[in-house]
């Protein structure tokens, strides 16, 4: 028997979210693209273009969920599916990225440092596909006000700010190092315990006045805000972690679960 248009309309609603899904994919595969076909050219436009992609994507598997939630559709498919997508999408691609953008030009010059900085960008892959299986396990077991390391989302936009700020591809071994250090540093704090904070944390008037000072400092420094932006929410974050242990309850801290 034929579907009745009633039940057609069900499934389509259920592929909806995945489908969104796959728009986050395409724009995580653009990004691929663009930065392999750029390594050896080192066009800054198309770095540039290549990160935004990363950014649009984050937009995309957003809202995915979003839709999910509003039409009901929340599945086991749509999980995993979402799960496989932010490791392409957050992992594989900024990783490939940063490595064309960092290493590509160096290639004849200094193979070795080369090398080094694929080591560096794959410590970045890994950490951001052990941070999302931590985080599938850990559903339900953790205070949900706050992720246990940094997002991998939050990690792949911290990397490609860089390359939206600064999108000259590097060509000295300082600016080589200086990409190193950064992709292992977001590998690390993903994989960290630090507690960031989500957006389920409850929002309040000083949440207003950081995000009107975050519009007029965008307005201002344009496409380098984004590199000021995750510094001071890595800082922050860490002197808020430090603070809970030094005893400071000023902002509460995580609901410890015994399971």
């Amino acid at each position: 028997m034929k579907p009745s248009s009633q039940q057609r309309l069900a499934r389509a609603k259920f592929a909806l979210p995945s489908f969104v899904t796959l728009l986050s994919i395409a724009c995580g595969f653009g990004s691929i693209v663009i930065s392999v076909d750029n390594a050896h050219v080192g066009a800054p436009s198309d770095y540039r273009l290549a990160a935004i992609l990363l950014v649009l994507a984050g937009v995309f598997d957003a809202l995915d969920g979003f839709v999910a939630r509003a039409t009901n559709t929340q599945s086991s498919f749509g999980v995993q599916l979402d799960s496989i997508a932010d490791v392409m999408n957050f992992g594989c691609a900024p990783g490939l990225l940063l490595y064309c953008y960092g290493f590509a030009q160096m290639n004849e010059a200094h193979p070795t440092l080369v090398r080094m900085g694929g080591l560096a960008c794959f410590i970045f892959v890994a950490c951001g596909a052990l941070r999302l299986a931590r985080f599938n396990v850990m559903v339900g077991r953790t205070d949900p006000r706050y992720f246990v390391g940094m997002p991998i989302t939050a990690g792949a936009a911290c990397v490609a700010s860089v390359v939206v700020a600064w999108p000259d591809p590097a060509t000295t071994m300082a600016q080589c190092f200086a990409i190193m250090a950064l992709m292992v540093a977001v590998g690390t704090l993903m994989v960290s315990t630090v507690r960031f904070p989500s957006s389920k944390h409850p929002r309040g008037k000083v949440m207003l006045a950081l995000l009107a000072v975050c519009a007029v400092l965008l307005a201002l420094l344009q496409t380098r805000f984004f590199v000021l932006f995750f510094l001071l929410y890595v800082c922050a974050t860490l002197l808020l972690n430090i603070g809970w242990r030094m005893g400071w309850e000023g902002v509460a801290r995580p609901k410890v679960y015994e399971d």
